[in-house]
């Protein structure tokens, strides 16, 4: 079977326009709320966070010492982070048709708190944070946590 050269370059151009633009897969979530200094580490650039800003799979979160911020992730789980806060968010999985649900987030310093959403009422062992010292694994719908960072 022979495939004509002008069905195989239009697949071949979207592909590599969106390896070189940076594509990505959707968003995790949302910044819902920011007070004072907080960014968002994506590929190594600081972001200054403003509300309405995309939150994605592997983008770390940072607070200087007047920053708060407030997130909201696609399956409705809520965090807050207090000042001098940083937490990563290393995975996202919400595809409950496709039975892939995943949540993982690692403070790495500083205060925050969680409201668990639709991961963490569907696979409660799915939804973990982890520290310097510990890994948590979240079993209610609440939680604050803190760890001593460097």
């Amino acid at each position: 079977m022979r495939i004509a050269s002008s069905t195989i370059a239009p697949v071949l151009l979207v592909r590599l326009l969106s390896a070189s633009l940076g594509a990505q897969e959707p968003p995790a979530g949302y910044v819902k709320a920011v007070t004072g200094a907080a960014v968002i580490v994506r590929g190594g650039a600081e972001i200054p966070a403003r509300r309405g800003d995309a939150v994605y799979q592997n983008d770390e979160l940072r607070t200087g010492a007047d920053g708060h911020l407030g997130v909201t992730l696609k399956d409705d789980t809520r965090f807050s982070l207090a000042a001098n806060t940083d937490i990563a968010l290393s995975e996202f999985k919400f595809s409950p048709a496709d039975g892939e649900l995943g949540l993982v987030m690692k403070l790495v310093r500083g205060i925050a708190a969680f409201i668990t959403g639709r991961i963490g009422k569907l696979r409660p062992d799915a939804v973990k944070v982890e520290t310097p010292a510990t890994v948590v694994g979240v079993r209610g719908t609440f939680f604050v946590i803190r760890a001593e960072g460097p």
